[in-house]
């Protein structure tokens, strides 16, 4: 997500949760059925379906070519992002704050749950994924490094030897008084030991960020089971909505 976006993003999702509070001190019992609450609820309704549009795209290849020729995916996920944020605002603002009934009540809940669930696994998967190329072009880097001492100390055992009498606290010492841009300048001890102990730190970090990338896969097919439930309620809601409140028709 770009910096902008995520911005955007970020300022909606907050003003999101602050009209939901705001039941705390307002009611609108009759805004819901008003003009401007059907406006409302209808507008959210739409861009509430939006973002199945954009996981047809993604998951149909047929689709997907077409629908990319002249608009990116990135552009689509944040058309997806930026409706499935407005829609439930939109919504919010239409309940007036009356939340009376069980079906009501439980799709106000279950849109806030989607809603902040697609926003925390979109952002923190998207960074999670980005730190861990970056860790891994390090690794290599850093490995290489390493290959290459290793190389070097197979030819010198004088240097092995010189190397096995570095204790704890001599190698502790290294990793704190020296820093990255005086490698070349160690003598080959301790550059051994830096490479090493930088090789280390990289593997157990992206270990760390790949259980997180796992669990954030799990996250996101939890939001995909509970978006199918919203929609559900949503379609319930609508229908009700019809049979209720425009039955005079007949």
């Amino acid at each position: 997500m770009k910096e902008r976006e995520k911005i955007v993003a970020t300022s909606l999702l907050v003003l999101l949760l602050v009209t939901w509070v705001g039941f705390l001190v307002h009611r609108a019992p009759r805004f819901a059925g008003s003009a401007w609450g059907g406006a409302f609820a209808v507008t959210g309704a739409v861009l509430m379906l939006v973002p199945l549009f954009y996981s047809a795209i993604k998951r149909i290849p047929w689709l997907k070519r077409v629908c990319t020729r002249r608009v990116r995916m990135r552009t689509w996920l944040a058309i997806h992002v930026y409706a499935g944020l407005l829609g439930p605002l939109f919504v919010l603002i239409h309940t007036g704050h009356k939340f009376n009934s069980p079906l009501g009540v439980m799709l106000t809940a279950l849109t806030l749950i989607v809603v902040v669930s697609g926003f925390v696994g979109r952002y923190l998967m998207g960074k999670v994924g980005s730190e861990l190329r970056e860790k891994r072009q390090q690794l290599a880097t850093a490995q290489a490094s390493f290959d290459a001492m290793a190389s070097q100390l197979a030819t010198e055992p004088e240097l092995q030897e010189r190397l096995t009498r570095w204790g704890v606290l001599k190698r502790t010492a290294a990793t704190f008084l020296l820093q990255d841009d005086s490698v070349s300048q160690m003598p080959p001890q301790l550059r051994a030991l830096q490479l090493a102990e930088t090789v280390s730190d990289l593997e157990h970090a992206i270990q760390s960020h790949e259980f997180f990338k796992a669990a954030f896969g799990a996250w996101l097919r939890l939001h995909i089971v509970l978006s199918v439930g919203l929609y559900v309620l949503l379609a319930l809601h609508v229908w009700a909505a019809i049979h209720f409140g425009l039955r005079w028709f007949a």
